[in-house]
């Protein structure tokens, strides 16, 4: 039978955490005003780190390095000095103590400092410190990640570990997406996680209101427009081409048959010069005449449902069905 010390290991390595003896690392993070250098010992950040483990074992067979933003360089005691101005210091003491003393408590750190620590966890190959920061942000910080959803998509979006915190962030916007489409950030958004977003079939929201949201964006995607050219009553052919090559692969994702006729002819119609003319004429077809559009297959939004009592009509039919009879009484 083995008996496990840990704790009294866990007290003994946090006594050489401040104790620079034998320190033969200074890591410098931070930017701007907020800069701050750490001292580690080689052997803590090659045991817990897979990313220092393999940059330290390079370096020490080296006898220069060359100094860089983002390298390593040899100051004037031998000891190796690595500088990561993307990571702020707050959250790089708490990765530290993390590699001495295997301890996080983030009960009073900020979402943001949160957020940060999921990333840069991902960045030094931290797989346990980050399985535990990206459960806590979903578990216990709910509140903040729903009123920074760009935010911490624009953080984790093209990171493939963050998988789990990208779905939970989809999942929360389509149960509830009109305060992120109608927010003042929503116009900053990245446009692959746009495009993800307006391909879902689960979006609970008024097709009109996604058409209007994404004009919003693709006027301020576009250059010679935003703000100071918003009116579109001031806008020539030229600006018109400009927002439909902004807005070329996101209009196919429009499900226009979820927009009654009196929303397509007062915000719709307006834009006809920026819809690609076969959907152009497959949308005016299918308002005039009632044909369903024959190349536009996407389905109607399942999260929208329309009150009709049939138990042969199925939910995803039911806007079609309503918008067609608005059409016929109009």
């Amino acid at each position: 039978m083995v008996s496990k010390f840990y704790s009294s290991l866990s007290q003994d390595l946090s006594l050489i955490l401040n104790d620079s003896d034998d320190c033969k690392v200074i890591i410098v993070v931070g930017k701007n005003q907020n800069i701050r250098e750490f001292r580690a010992h080689s052997y803590i950040l090659r045991a817990r780190s897979p990313y220092f483990r393999s940059a330290l074992l390079k370096k020490e067979f080296q006898s220069t390095f060359i100094a860089s933003a983002d390298g390593w360089i040899t100051s004037s005691n031998n000891a190796i000095k690595f500088k990561k101005p993307n990571i702020d210091p707050a959250v790089f003491e708490i990765i530290l103590r993390y590699m001495y003393m295997g301890e996080v408590d983030l009960t009073n750190t900020s979402g943001m400092n949160v957020l940060e620590l999921l990333v840069a966890s991902d960045e030094l190959l931290l797989k346990e410190l980050f399985k535990h920061v990206q459960d806590y942000l979903i578990e216990k910080q709910e509140n903040w990640i729903q009123k920074n959803f760009v935010l911490v998509l624009h953080s984790v979006f093209g990171l493939e570990s963050c998988k789990k915190l990208k779905d939970y962030c989809l999942k929360s916007i389509c149960a509830d997406p009109q305060p992120f489409f109608t927010s003042k950030n929503f116009s900053s958004l990245n446009k692959d996680i746009l495009y993800g977003l307006l391909e879902r079939n689960d979006l609970q929201i008024e097709e009109i209101v996604v058409w209007h949201s994404l004009i919003k964006w693709g006027i301020e995607q576009t250059p010679s427009l935003g703000i100071r050219n918003s009116d579109r009553n001031k806008w020539n052919n030229r600006n018109f081409e400009a927002l439909k090559k902004t807005l070329n692969k996101f209009i196919p994702l429009i499900r226009f048959v979820g927009i009654s006729p009196s929303e397509y002819f007062d915000k719709v119609r307006p834009y006809k010069a920026i819809i690609p003319n076969r959907i152009h004429e497959e949308i005016e077809e299918y308002y005039y005449k009632g044909n369903l559009p024959r190349t536009t297959t996407l389905p109607p939004r399942t999260g929208i449902i329309q009150k009709i009592e049939s138990c042969i009509i199925k939910p995803n039919l039911s806007s079609i069905i309503i918008n067609w009879i608005e059409r016929k009484d109009s």
